[in-house]
């Protein structure tokens, strides 16, 4: 009797279970019949399978494979195809070189958020508003041994920025370090250009700038600072120095801009609207950044949880460098637009280029050695089971980005930008310049 009640128990149990698994079974496909398609689909991706994933030899952290439709372009057609744009702008021929020079950097090293894809949208538009000036004067405030403040007069920044480098890393060529403060300039590319001429030159480099109102700080929702990079260039005795180049975002807003070109979605947890919801939507997104309803996540992400404190900490110190000393604008006033009118206004930027010369301080070479020892100490500790089997540090992924770029003979250009050159070309080049640049590679 025992044995029959206890699995009469048993039996009615497991009846219960079956039961409410079909109810709550039921419950759920009630529920995903109740979802939208674009919600569905991240449900499901949510709860795919966990699989394994596949390493290609040649990968290498920030590679992308080129869209459909992208055409391979020459480095050497693109650069010309750059100066001449920007010479039809009325920029003068040795500084549309420089302002070329930076913007193909970015190209060869894999940073396509911030080469040619940003010549329409950041400087010919600008240039086209009259919120940004084609050449401009620079004019040194205040100069003494080891330090200077630059008005850029809302100049090209691709030029000033390799100007007051160069100005830092001679200040520090004579007196150990060489410090430069920069107010009213414009968009400077990317850092990292910069902190590698202070490498190439034997020197510690370190470069910032703010940037358009878009990272919220912790616990807000509303765009307070810019993406506001913080990059070093340490020199090594390897093939390339140590460069660091980071926006205090989780993502930053030429990446989006990217993702924009190539028809893809924003990864969840980038970017935070007014009412407190995460975005997706890219288009939607880089319209609400601009009208002040979108911002963007500080490193960390938002909330205090992962550590999003640290991002907006971050952030709001290089706002501080170059703000305090320029008495710079900042917020609202860097945003390019005003708000309430939707007409466009200048975004007088602030940036801090610091060079460190080594050889004040120790023989050069040791530095580089002891530099290159530690890095190879880091590569060559243990590797993830699961990862790639491989380990690099900052500055890597580009020197290989720029090496497979160079061999393969160029880099790929997508549609939408095919499109801003055809445009470009037919509506702002001389018939002279047109016909230097007529066929296009992919007219062909």
């Amino acid at each position: 009797p025992y044995c029959t009640t206890t699995v009469a128990m048993l039996l009615r149990l497991l009846l219960l279970a079956v039961a409410a698994a079909v109810v709550a079974c039921a419950d759920i496909q009630t529920f995903l019949s109740k979802l939208t398609p674009e919600l569905r689909a991240e449900y499901d991706k949510l709860h795919a399978p966990k699989t394994s994933k596949t390493w290609a030899k040649d990968w290498y952290p920030t590679k992308d494979d080129p869209v459909e439709g992208s055409v391979k372009i020459d480095f050497d057609y693109m650069t010309s195809f750059m100066i001449e744009t920007f010479r039809q702008y009325g920029v003068p021929e040795d500084e549309a070189k420089i302002a070329a020079d930076v913007l193909i950097e970015a190209d060869k090293r894999g940073i396509s958020s911030h080469g040619i894809g940003r010549l329409k949208p950041i400087y010919c538009d600008r240039l086209d508003d009259g919120i940004l000036k084609s050449t401009a004067p620079l004019k040194i405030i205040k100069d003494n041994d080891a330090t200077a403040l630059v008005d850029g007069n809302n100049g090209l920044g691709l030029t000033i920025g390799p100007a007051c480098m160069k100005m830092a890393i001679e200040k520090a060529k004579k007196h150990g370090i060489g410090c430069v403060i920069v107010q009213n300039s414009t968009h400077y590319g990317i850092a990292g250009y910069y902190a590698t001429m202070a490498t190439q030159a034997g020197c510690v480099g370190f470069s910032t700038t703010n940037a358009r109102p878009s990272i919220a700080p912790t616990f807000g929702v509303e765009g307070m600072m810019g993406t506001n990079p913080l990059c070093f260039g340490i020199p090594t005795d390897e093939e390339f120095p140590f460069v660091i180049d980071c926006a205090t975002s989780v993502n930053q807003r030429g990446k989006i801009e990217r993702y924009g070109r190539e028809g893809r979605s924003t990864p969840r947890g980038q970017v935070i609207d007014l009412d407190g919801n995460e975005r997706t939507d890219t288009e939607g997104i880089l319209q609400d950044l601009v009208k002040g309803r979108a911002a963007l996540c500080p490193v960390g992400g938002a909330g205090d949880e992962m550590g999003g404190y640290k991002g907006y900490g971050w952030a709001a110190t290089v706002e501080l460098l170059c703000t305090a000393f320029q008495s710079g604008p900042f917020g609202e006033e860097l945003a390019g637009v005003d708000r309430k009118t939707g007409a466009k206004k200048p975004m007088p930027l602030g940036h801090v280029f610091l060079a460190i010369d080594i050889e004040s301080m120790c023989d050069l070479s040791t530095f580089k050695k002891n530099a290159g020892n530690f890095l190879r100490t880091v590569r060559g500790s243990r590797k993830d089971p699961k990862g790639p089997g491989r380990i690099w540090t900052a500055g890597e992924p580009e020197h290989c980005a720029r090496a497979e770029k160079m061999a393969a003979g160029g880099f790929y250009i997508p549609p939408a930008l095919q499109k801003d050159m055809l445009n470009l070309r037919d509506k702002k080049f001389s018939e002279e310049a047109r016909k230097k640049f007529t066929p296009f590679p992919w007219e062909k």
